[in-house]
């Protein structure tokens, strides 16, 4: 162990899933935890299990100009209990032989920072930290993230690490060095203070195809699917310069051209934040494409933001609608009425955004939800003009629905996160269905 300069190892570890595809997906926390610990002196290097663009691989996954696209995968047994489900599990990421070359390569880590994400992912997770294990058994293996918060106590009982750390790792990470590494060194940031971030380490990635921006973190909305306000209990935004900075600087040394905003709630007090990001944004005159997959609150969606999206260059708008119905929205959420839905549609569409583009989540699969409702809310979102997204539900501990879920599915969810995977559609009374979800797919395509 060095305690002068620790070298540090970061881990975005495969996922087993029944289909899983790179939606501008990235460890935007954990390459920020790798900023942050460069920053004060550590020496960081970075491997990237669902890497699409790796050295050794002889013929890419298919890429999407926008920076999408799929995933190498290996077919892999089912967990046990999901053997009935009539679909292909898979191992996404570069293969196993890959995974051991570049841990050889990466000499000997102090400590190895493992992140981890949809809590039914941890099966892919944990054969990830058991090949860490394998390769270097006396070092300290920490993992933290989405599963390592929301499921705590499984992951501590479970994963193999060394240690589970829950909640925002930029609170804990230097008193976490000079525990495991007896490394210390005066901080350099304030925490609590994103503008005083330094921008995550996306240039460890082998091929940079497009940015993930965090304008903020946290939601003022506790929705009761929705686990975002006990992820991050508090909202706190960056100054809109510190944003437009982080995009020229992506885009002028690295020649990026497509953004996907990863806030919660982007459009929040937009007359102090968001207008002046988009304002930011046009005045700089870039050419650049901003996408919007975890998507943007109806309500706060008003003339201005919709033509300054626009000229900005927001090329794909998701909307958090989750239901059409909304006379009974009240136990998911209350978001939107549909007098708001309707008014910010019409701003959208006079902005110049065409229905294509424009799209919006409906929730299918929750407790005790019939398929006439969802089918009901794909209709209406279509009679008005822009394109309905079927969004399966998947149960999360800690949100309101979650005591429902337990009493609904046909899985024992609460003592194994597996069960809460979207794909089997656990809440659904009849079970997983091939034509639950080919009616849906094609009604909204049609």
């Amino acid at each position: 162990m060095n305690s002068d300069t620790p070298n540090i190892l970061f881990i975005n570890p495969w996922i087993h899933d029944f289909a899983a595809y790179d939606y501008w997906a990235k460890p935007i926390g954990l390459l920020y935890l790798a900023s942050i610990l460069r920053e004060h002196g550590c020496a960081v290097e970075y491997i990237d299990c669902l890497n699409r663009f790796h050295p050794d691989t002889k013929k890419h996954a298919p890429s999407k100009a926008d920076g999408r696209g799929s995933y190498l995968k290996t077919f892999i047994p089912k967990p046990e209990g999901l053997s009935d489900i009539p679909r292909n599990y898979s191992r996404y990421g570069i293969s196993g032989d890959m995974f051991r070359k570049d841990l050889s390569n990466a000499g000997h880590p102090d400590l190895i920072l493992v992140t981890s994400h949809m809590t039914y992912w941890y099966p892919g997770l944990f054969e990830t930290i058991k090949v860490l294990k394998e390769t270097f058994p006396s070092v300290p293996v920490l993992l933290g993230g989405v599963y390592a918060t929301i499921c705590h106590d499984h992951a501590l009982k479970h994963s193999g690490a060394d240690g589970v750390f829950a909640g925002e790792g930029e609170k804990s990470i230097l008193k976490i060095m000079k525990e495991y590494t007896g490394f210390s060194t005066g901080m350099k940031f304030d925490p609590d203070r994103l503008d005083s971030y330094p921008y995550p380490a996306f240039d460890l990635e082998s091929r940079i195809t497009f940015i993930p921006l965090l304008t903020s973190r946290g939601c003022p909305f506790s929705c009761s699917y929705c686990a975002s306000s006990f992820l991050v209990p508090e909202r706190r935004t960056r100054t809109p310069e510190s944003v437009i900075n982080e995009i020229l600087y992506w885009h002028n040394k690295y020649d990026v051209k497509d953004f996907a905003f990863y806030d919660d709630a982007f459009l929040t007090d937009a007359q102090n934040h968001a207008i002046p990001i988009l304002e930011g944004i046009i005045g700089a005159g870039i050419n650049a494409r901003f996408d919007t997959p975890n998507a943007i609150h109806i309500r706060e969606i008003s003339k201005l933001t919709a033509e300054l999206m626009f000229r900005a260059g927001f090329r794909t708008v998701r909307l958090g609608l989750e239901t059409a119905l909304f006379e009974n929205r009240g136990a998911l959420d209350r978001k939107v009425s549909e007098t708001e839905f309707r008014q910010s549609i019409s701003y959208l569409k006079e902005a110049g955004f065409p229905g294509k583009q424009v799209g919006a989540y409906l929730l299918a699969g929750l407790p005790g939800q019939e398929i006439s409702s969802v089918i009901e809310s794909i209709k209406k979102v279509k009679e008005i003009g822009i394109t309905p997204v079927p969004a399966y539900y998947s149960p999360i501990p800690h949100t309101g629905l979650w005591e429902k879920a337990v009493l609904s599915s046909r899985y024992d969810i609460e003592s194994d996160p597996v069960f809460t995977n979207n794909a089997v559609l656990p809440c659904c009374k009849d079970g997983f269905s091939w034509d639950f979800i080919s009616t849906l797919k094609k009604l909204a395509e049609e």
